[in-house]
């Protein structure tokens, strides 16, 4: 019986599934910033954990059930999930490199680039050319932007492990700074896509979920990305794009903290205008991430650049971060648990 349900969950499992790695991995880096050691890597291995069971369960879909698979491709506003497998190894790979497993963090940093660069043209090509009622315009959401942010989890780990590779210094900084300004393209790109649905097709209250928070998320991982960059050992490159990383940074990091009031606002227009239900959906990781992203971004550029409040912002939204992950990964074990248990009576 329950291994009938297990494949249930196997074959219905969503695409953004990594989004709890995702969260779990950053606010684990959030907490070793604060000098929370112990909690720090308690959840550091919770992730590791996720991320294998998650890894074999979507080898488990992809050969079991192919056309589950392809549902998801050929529905815009799930296809973008698929980029959370690129974003959470590349977090997980940064948070092992915080405790000196290069060796992990380079075959992360493989795993990662390359699976940005597959699903960078397959997804969106996938998307765009999907048949349907609706053009994939009006399908646009904040799923979306988990392409930027996979996109800067490839900057960030690349940059992190710049220094301690000298023998590649170069590369790894090319890759580094390349990511980065494409991250911050495709920012723009997403951004206009997904305003002009808001403005065209005025999505219902049950559509706007917490995946529109991942819009700051991305800002967020756009500005550790930056200041990472602008750590890395000097190289030609650097020299060349050193003032322009740094401006866009902090400019990034502004305009993720102005969007702040925006979310909030959208989330009461929801749940307390509409009377939406809050409750356990894998979205709700995709609110966790941008959280502990804006703490470690905020605490990052605040003590490079000596900016105390910045900084002050920082320490403020990594307690956030942590509470909140606390209450969703609670409320994530007691969903999952009830489905089963009912799953497995009926």
């Amino acid at each position: 019986m329950y291994t009938y349900v297990l494949q249930r969950m196997v074959r219905g499992l969503n695409p953004a599934s990594f989004a709890m790695v995702m969260a779990t991995g950053i606010v684990s880096v959030a907490m070793d910033v604060q000098g929370w050691g112990v909690p720090s890597a308690i959840l550091l291995w919770i992730g590791v954990l996720a991320y294998v069971v998650l890894v074999l369960a979507y080898l488990v879909r992809f050969v079991r059930y192919p056309g589950a698979v392809a549902v998801d491709l050929r529905i815009p506003t799930r296809t973008f999930g698929f980029f959370t497998f690129v974003a959470a190894t590349g977090v997980l790979g940064d948070r092992l490199l915080i405790d000196g497993h290069v060796g992990v963090a380079e075959v992360a940093l493989g795993i990662t680039a390359l699976s940005w660069l597959i699903l960078g043209y397959v997804l969106p090509a996938t998307a765009f050319g999907a048949r349907g009622d609706e053009a994939p315009l009006r399908r646009a959401d904040g799923s979306w932007f988990v392409w930027v942010v996979a996109t800067q989890a490839v900057a960030v780990l690349a940059s992190s492990l710049q220094p301690k590779l000298p023998g590649l210094d170069s590369e790894l900084a090319l890759l580094a700074v390349s990511c980065w300004a494409i991250g911050v393209f495709l920012y723009v790109a997403v951004a206009v896509f997904v305003a002009a649905r808001l403005l065209l097709a005025r999505p219902a209250a049950a559509d706007v979920s917490g995946a529109y928070w991942v819009a700051m998320g991305a800002t967020a991982i756009s500005v550790v990305a930056g200041s990472h960059v602008e750590t890395m050992t000097a190289v030609p490159l650097t020299e060349i794009v050193g003032s322009t990383v740094a401006a866009g940074t902090f400019l990034l990091w502004a305009f993720g903290t102005w969007l702040v009031p925006a979310l909030l606002v959208a989330g009461y227009w929801r749940h307390v205008v509409h009377r939406v239900p809050l409750r356990y959906e894998v979205s709700l990781w995709t609110i966790i991430f941008p959280l502990g992203m804006y703490g470690v971004a905020s605490r990052t550029l605040g003590t490079a650049h000596d900016l105390s409040i910045v900084n002050g912002i920082g320490h403020a939204e990594i307690w956030l971060a942590c509470i909140a992950w606390a209450a969703t990964f609670c409320a994530m074990v007691w969903t999952q648990g009830r489905l089963l248990l009912q799953r497995s009576e009926s």
